[in-house]
């Protein structure tokens, strides 16, 4: 039973849905003991944790629209519906750090008085799930290549260490009885809050745009192409990039012009076969050229008919 748990719980709809229980659980005791407490730090936790359930929510909708096959409609996939998720996501943390900020300074205004001592153990409890369920999200983006759970996974990460910063600043007016610094705390952690939300613009803005692949994975691209040019002269315009966990290259191969149709078809495929072992889930098109006269000097085939070579000379 507790296996098939893992396993439901390893794919990307349901990290989304065990996210989602989670995050409505943690709402549940924030809002109950931010009115006990009366501590604005708590209440923006509360506010940020309902805004994970808005961008949760759309990541099980992306998630779903994401893994649909490709259509008349949407030739390459749905993929970059992971994308405008996490875009999404990103302008809900940006707006919950807008209310946090804005929370902050009318408390340090009117400065009210706060009971932290229930607000310490419901903001124990949120690090501790937070910490397990970002760190599970992060590895089920990893294995699933999803930006929309990566996008959830930050947001929640951002949770652990701004309800750290709460939990410190509740000690401290407990100890100390200065009861601004809850706001002041808040004011800090908001930092962190708006530094996830930066991270996930950045990303979901560059697969909305067709941003290339990392330099890591390119520099693998073109690793595996060097590795065949016994048989290829040359490649060029070398374009690539993401659609939610899916990878689209293309490119073009110089063959010696002497090279039968069938022969040239066996290579792009063999070729293809190695890119998608080396980089998965990549979708991969290869556009054949002739080499030009000019192209011997830089040629590594070893031996070829055009150039006069002949297996003796190639080997002496």
């Amino acid at each position: 039973m507790f296996k098939r748990i893992s396993i439901a719980i390893s794919t990307r709809s349901g990290a989304a849905k065990l996210a989602l229980a989670v995050v409505i659980c943690l709402i549940i005791l924030k809002v109950v003991v931010s009115f006990i407490s009366n501590s604005i730090s708590i209440t923006a936790q509360a506010a940020d944790s309902f805004l994970d359930i808005f961008s949760i929510g759309i990541t099980v909708i992306a998630v779903r629209m994401s893994v649909a096959p490709a259509d008349e409609e949407h030739p390459f996939g749905h993929g970059k519906m992971e994308g405008v998720s996490a875009l999404i996501q990103a302008f809900l943390v940006l707006g919950a750090g807008a209310f946090i900020i804005y929370s902050a300074i009318q408390r340090i205004i009117k400065h009210e008085v706060i009971q932290p001592d229930s607000g310490m153990i419901v903001m124990g409890i949120s690090i501790i799930a937070s910490f397990f369920l970002s760190r599970h999200l992060r590895r089920v983006a990893k294995a699933t290549e999803s930006t929309a759970i990566d996008a959830s996974a930050q947001n929640i990460g951002a949770d652990v260490y701004s309800a750290a910063g709460v939990l410190v600043g509740l000690l401290a007016v407990s100890l100390t009885k200065w009861e601004i610094l809850d706001p002041i705390v808040a004011l800090i952690m908001v930092v962190f809050v708006l530094k996830a939300g930066y991270s996930v613009v950045v990303r979901a803005f560059r697969e909305l745009t067709d941003y290339s692949l990392p330099k890591q994975e390119q520099e693998i691209l073109n690793n595996c192409i060097r590795e065949h040019f016994t048989d290829l002269v040359s490649f060029h315009a070398v374009r690539s990039r993401r659609s939610g966990s899916e990878r689209f290259i293309d490119l073009h191969l110089v063959m010696p012009r002497d090279v039968s149709v069938e022969k040239a078809h066996r290579m792009c495929d063999h070729l293809e076969k190695d890119i998608k072992t080396k980089l998965p889930n990549s979708n991969v098109t290869i556009h054949v050229e002739p080499c030009a006269e000019n192209d011997c000097v830089s040629c590594e085939i070893d031996v070829c008919d055009l150039r006069g070579d002949k297996p003796d000379e190639a080997t002496s």
